[in-house]
């Protein structure tokens, strides 16, 4: 009699899933340590991501059993470069990284709030839902980002965003709030030199560059000042 392959059994492959996760979930809070508090309220989003996944695409589904290294600690060490930063604003919030992490982590904290700017409808839904069930302090603006950015007129202290655009685009969106006082924090990938490199063609820029603590090849970029290299440049020339 032939025995049934328990790799095949449906209980086994998603205990297997759950201790996967359980696994990536330990060793991300050993990376970024949060509160309990916080570790709930990331929770309850990624419970809510993991739904919204199945119809509208939030996050690539290769990294769903690793969204706690590859996303939320990706995020979380953004406020170590920024400890004392209250108002934030995500540009390109998508899924909600790195948004909807800083809001969860941030919710205890008094008089922080963060602007999640998202242009897909869909995805400013997800958004608001995952706000409304972590009660964290944000805000979903369902606007393009090149469109905000001219007219946001509230104080910021740190500027994000993660795989949203290149470099040089997402320096031309931060410029007008970095010039009243901002930070830029920008997520970015292997080919983090050769953005800089192209960027530099249109900005005068002084970039420190800090290694993601997820290792890999991930980057963090961060600016406190920008200025354009040709004042003849319109100004949203550099922002295509």
């Amino acid at each position: 009699m032939k025995h049934p392959d328990r790799s095949e059994d449906p209980s086994s492959q998603r205990q297997a899933t759950r201790t996967k996760m359980l696994s990536d979930k330990i060793a991300a809070l050993g990376l970024t340590p949060v509160s309990r508090e916080t570790e709930s309220r990331l929770d309850r989003y990624l419970d809510l991501l993991r739904t919204w996944q199945a119809k509208t695409n939030l996050v690539s589904p290769s990294t769903l059993p690793h969204l706690w290294t590859r996303h939320v600690s990706d995020s979380l060490q953004l406020l170590t470069l920024a400890p004392s930063a209250r108002s934030w604003i995500d540009l390109g919030s998508g899924g909600g990284f790195p948004g909807v992490v800083l809001a969860c982590a941030l919710a205890e904290t008094s008089g922080a709030l963060v602007h999640l700017v998202e242009r897909n409808a869909k995805k400013a839904a997800f958004l608001r839902e995952a706000l409304r069930v972590t009660s964290a302090p944000g805000v979903v603006h369902l606007d393009d980002i090149g469109d905000i950015v001219d007219r946001f007129a509230e104080p910021i202290d740190c500027v994000t965003a993660r795989a949203v655009a290149p470099l040089n685009q997402l320096i031309g969106f931060a410029e007008p709030m970095v010039r009243r006082g901002a930070r830029a924090l920008f997520l970015k990938g292997q080919d983090v030199e050769a953005e800089l490199t192209a960027a530099t063609k249109c900005w005068n820029i002084m970039p420190r560059l800090h290694s993601s603590v997820t290792g890999g090849q991930g980057w963090i970029v961060e600016l406190d000042r920008i200025e354009r290299r040709d004042s003849s440049d319109s100004h949203h020339g550099t922002r295509t």
